[in-house]
């Protein structure tokens, strides 16, 4: 019952529109069953020759009327129906993205992209059919099904019955078609997804395919994939082409029924021609509620189970959230400590994987913290710990002695700008990469920021400037292009604590040594700290520490490291000599 409660307050919201959608549906229903009746009051006028041309015209309005209001009232419950299905759909994917946003890091480590796209599309798919179509087909089954049977009842009650005893399987063969076609659409589904996501690698990938030749390898992948979604589908044709041949066999069978039996009893005078043309309109009327009543159900089932995956997402709980007792960082400096701080990735339920551990250290306010080390050190996750993209597992972090936990996280992050290691870009223009769309930017701004993050003169080269459109993570540009809007990103972002992992790694020399002239201007101004492989980015830091399989290893200013003979001053060595070798 729980996860009805996820969509109560949608038919709360809208039940005038639903109660105006269901009697519109009556409605339509009931003045279907009106038909026939007009129908065997014409033939049996005509077969009595006791019909003029006026009454023939009174008839022919009467049609002529029904139809109008049907098509009205039809528009009405499609509005007002299905339209509520679709705004609890909205509702839905609003509420399940607004949830995904709150919840921690950790969470998008152990779920994949593609089951939440699943959710987001397939699931909120099916709940919008069960209460939209669902609904509908709910009502035809009782109402229009029920009233059919009566009128056929009206008619002659043995013919009813010998007619209806094909109708149940009509409803089992539905419901059985119904999940057959189900499953099969998943793995339709399934299948273009595999196939949209090769083709898509293959496209982005092209020159890499072509530099190394492995153009044929890459056609027969294609084709492969390409070749497993023809099948799916053709196996879904197979279930649908089998369906409707099925269901109208049925419907025949009840119509060979009707025109035997009802013909004799016609010929016997037990019903009149119009009583018959009637009987046949009305079981033509009684297939789709026969078909829903089957439908419904797997409708119904499918919405339910979506319904419930749904739920357990939105009942997940956020592995960092604001203590009750959090407050505001409303008076900055910009001075970080880490006091004994531990930290460990829980690795799938097989125990913890330690990370980092016993780190002590402090950051002044508008001083700079270079960070080195071997990859695999900890420094990327060390850095994340001051905005709470993890929670620390020992130890206290503190901002302007506060502990970060304190604090809420918004407020926090507020004053922290984070470039990750690795950029990511949407699929929108360098303008909204860098802005994230906001229409209060000023021009002026803008090229400040791409000025400091060297970039201005490489999107100017750009036709259409701020404007150009970047592809799908970016893909028109270059690696370092990408890692200057990441840091333009940050820059705009203008807050006291500026966190850069990795800034300068996909850039050439000169372009870093103008980025760390930039860097230099903000010092006093800002807490700098800087995450890097290339020691020119961290060599002018008030404080450098080296990380080794997670502890602090080595701490100083860059003379004394050098002096130390360490990790630091063996990477500084290979590094230099690297640069003369590589210089004109």
């Amino acid at each position: 019952m729980k996860s009805i409660a996820l969509i109560k307050s949608y038919f709360k919201e809208n039940r005038q529109k639903i109660a105006i959608g269901l009697l519109s549906l009556i409605i339509v229903d009931m003045l279907q069953l009106f038909i026939p009746r007009i129908i065997k009051w014409t033939v049996d006028g005509l077969t009595a020759l006791q019909i003029d041309l006026r009454q023939l015209l009174i008839y022919a309005i009467y049609m002529a009327v029904i139809a109008v209001l049907i098509s009205a009232f039809r528009y009405v419950w499609r509005r007002c129906l299905l339209g509520t299905s679709r705004r609890v759909e909205e509702g839905l994917r609003n509420r399940l993205f607004a949830h995904i946003q709150t919840l921690s890091a950790s969470y998008f480590d152990r779920t994949q992209t593609g089951d939440l796209m699943a959710h987001a599309t397939n699931d909120i798919q099916q709940v919008r059919m069960a209460t939209g179509m669902g609904m509908v087909a709910l009502n035809d089954a009782i109402v229009l099904g029920a009233a059919a049977i009566g009128f056929m009842l009206c008619i002659n009650g043995t013919l009813t019955l010998f007619v209806l005893i094909p109708m149940p399987f009509i409803t089992i063969s539905t419901k059985f078609f119904s999940k057959q076609m189900h499953r099969r659409y998943q793995r339709v589904q399934a299948t273009f997804s595999d196939l949209t996501e090769v083709i898509r690698e293959r496209f982005s990938g092209i020159r890499i395919i072509k530099a190394h030749n492995h153009k044929a390898k890459a056609a027969a992948r294609v084709e492969s994939v390409s070749k497993d979604y023809v099948n799916e589908n053709l196996g879904l044709v197979k279930i649908v082409g089998s369906f409707f041949p099925l269901m109208l066999l049925f419907t025949n069978l009840s119509l060979a029924i009707v025109l035997y039996l009802g013909g004799r009893q016609t010929i016997a005078q037990t019903i009149t021609p119009g009583d018959f043309v009637a009987f046949i309109s009305y079981l033509g009327l009684l297939t789709w509620p026969m078909m829903a009543l089957g439908w419904v159900t797997n409708l119904i089932q499918r919405g339910r189970a979506s319904l419930d995956r749904l739920n357990r997402i939105l009942e997940t709980r956020p592995d960092i959230k604001d203590d009750k007792h959090a407050k505001p960082l409303r008076r900055f400096e910009g001075r970080i400590v880490f006091e004994d701080v531990g930290f460990s990735y829980t690795s799938n339920g097989n125990g913890s994987l330690p990370v980092l551990s016993g780190i002590t250290l402090t950051v002044e306010p508008g001083s700079v913290l270079g960070i080195v080390g071997p990859p695999g050190s900890g420094k990327t996750t060390l850095v994340s710990l001051i905005p709470r993209r993890y929670e620390a597992a020992r130890g206290n972090i503190r901002v302007d002695n506060q502990d970060i936990r304190a604090l809420t996280i918004d407020s926090l992050r507020s004053h922290i700008a984070f470039m990750p290691q690795e950029p990511f870009l949407f699929a929108g223009t360098i303008r909204e990469n860098i802005t994230f769309d906001d229409p209060l930017l000023a021009e002026s701004h803008l090229q400040q920021v791409t000025q400091k993050a060297a970039l201005y003169d490489t999107i100017q080269a750009f036709t259409n400037a701020y404007d150009t459109i970047v592809g799908e993570k970016g893909v028109i540009l270059s690696g370092g292009q990408k890692q200057r809007i990441a840091l333009a990103r940050a820059f705009n972002q203008d807050a006291g604590i500026l966190i850069l992992d990795d800034p300068i790694s996909q850039v050439d020399l000169a372009t870093g040594n103008t980025i760390i002239e930039t860097l230099k201007t903000m010092i006093g101004r800002k807490t700098i700290i800087i995450v890097s492989h290339r020691i020119s980015a961290v060599r002018f830091a008030d404080q450098i520490i080296t990380l080794e399989q997670g502890r602090i290893t080595e701490k100083g200013a860059h003379q004394d490291l050098i002096a130390t003979d360490g990790y630091y001053a063996r990477a500084f060595r290979l590094q230099e000599l690297e640069e003369d070798l590589n210089a004109p």
